[in-house]
Parts: C-alpha cells; structure tokens; sequence
C-alpha cells in the first residue's frame, strides 16, 4: 500500500499544529517561571531563589513530555536557531516556530500583569550591577551552551534515555537557573526574556539576551555533534526538532 502524499492544506495545517504546541509550551513557560519570580518577591517566605528554579525546572520538563511528540518543545528562539545550524530543523520553519514563542511569551507577561501586576518587573531579565557587560555575556552564552549540550544529546542521538528527555533537559534548566538566575536571571531564551520586557517596558541591555542564547545554544549543538561517537545519524525527515 503506498502512502498518499501530503496534500498543501494538510501541509499547512500541520505546521500550525506545530506552532501551537509551542505556543502553549512557552506560554507555560513564561507564566510559571516568571510568575514564580514575582510571587517569590512579593511573598519571600513561600517561595525563595530554589523554588522558582523547581518551578523553571518543572514546566519545562512537563511542557516537553506533553508536546515533545508534536513540535519538538523548543520554546525558545536560541533551541529553534541551534537545530537549524546542526541541520536537524528546516531553517524555512525558524521564522514561524520563533513567532510563535514570541506571541505566546507576550501573551503570557500581559496575563501575568493582570493578574500579578507589576510585581518585581514581571521577571524581566536584568544583570546584576557587579558583572561587566563581557560577564554577563559569557555566563549567558555558557549557561544557554550547557542547555542545548544537553538537548542535543537526548533529541538527536538514538543511544540517549530520549524517553527521560524531559527530565534532563528540566533538570538542566534548574541548576542552570540555580547558578546564574542571581547574576543575569539564567534566561537562555530570548523569548522568555521578550515578554516580560516588553509587558513592563524594562529593556536595559535587552540584545544580549538575543545574542548570547543564541551563540551559546549553536556552541552547545555543535559540541555535542563533534564529540559524539559512533555513526552520526541523518537529519530527520521531518521538521521536528524533537527534543
């Protein structure tokens, strides 16, 4: 029996599944984690530095298990950016994968200020005073290196745990956050950084938090494709980036 070939409708109606996977993911994402760095400032007793970690740590772990399977579950430019440049993502996609996670990182931050008001700037990234500019840059860029090192080896090597990807890759957003949320807030993602800043209009030294995710998840995914061994796997036939 041969396969019918997709039809452009289908095509086309696919790709917004896709997109709305990520939507709800960064969506998740931003109005959790961020709204966990709010409530945490209103309320210090409930919740302190380490429970916002486990809560970044959380939604992204759960966000991945339930839509790892549709979109991949980037939820963040820099992941979607990395897997183009390791040919493991269509780079036709990036344009509409990116737009999604900024919608729905946008629309999260306006219900988190609904909802919370403006409560420690809605979690928008800032770098603390003592680290030069270079600092900060490098903790982003190493942190976001650490990241996608992780995601590429669960997503795209058949010999990793993938069914525990979920778990890594949440774990690996929590220590992450747990070292550098004091120093630069630990964003790794310019889309959960986008909304925030532009909900509450706080867009001091907002490039780098554009510019150091995505050269730190492009260092990551390429490491792990030179230090791998074995037989290097073809890209997928699909666009999904599936991690």
């Amino acid at each position: 029996m041969t396969a019918t070939p997709p039809t452009p409708d289908s095509t086309v109606s696919e790709r917004l599944r896709k997109v709305g996977a990520e939507m709800v993911g960064t969506f998740a994402l931003v109005f959790a984690g961020c709204g966990a760095i709010a409530v945490a400032s209103s309320q210090p007793d409930i919740m302190g530095h380490g429970g916002v970690c486990a809560v970044f740590g959380l939604v992204i772990m759960v966000m991945i298990f339930a839509t790892g399977h549709i979109s991949g579950a980037h939820f963040n430019p820099a992941v979607t950016v990395a897997f183009a440049v390791i040919r493991r993502f269509s780079w036709r996609e990036v344009p509409l994968y990116i737009a999604g996670q900024l919608l729905a990182a946008t629309a999260a931050a306006f219900l988190l200020r609904f909802v919370l008001g403006t409560e420690a700037n809605l979690g928008a990234t800032i770098t603390a005073p003592a680290l030069t500019l270079a600092q900060a840059v490098t903790v982003e860029v190493t942190l976001t290196a650490f990241l996608m090192f992780v995601i590429t080896g669960v997503a795209t090597d058949s010999r990793a745990e993938g069914h525990l990807a979920g778990l890594a890759i949440g774990g690996t957003v929590a220590f992450c956050a747990l070292m550098g949320g004091p120093l630069t807030g630990a964003s790794m993602n310019p889309a959960r950084s986008w909304g925030p800043a532009l909900v509450t209009s706080e867009w001091a030294q907002h490039w780098l938090y554009w510019v150091a995710p995505i050269v730190g998840a492009s260092a990551g995914a390429l490491l792990y494709q030179w230090i791998r061994c074995g037989r290097t796997e073809p890209p997928p036939s699909d666009t999904t980036g599936c991690c």
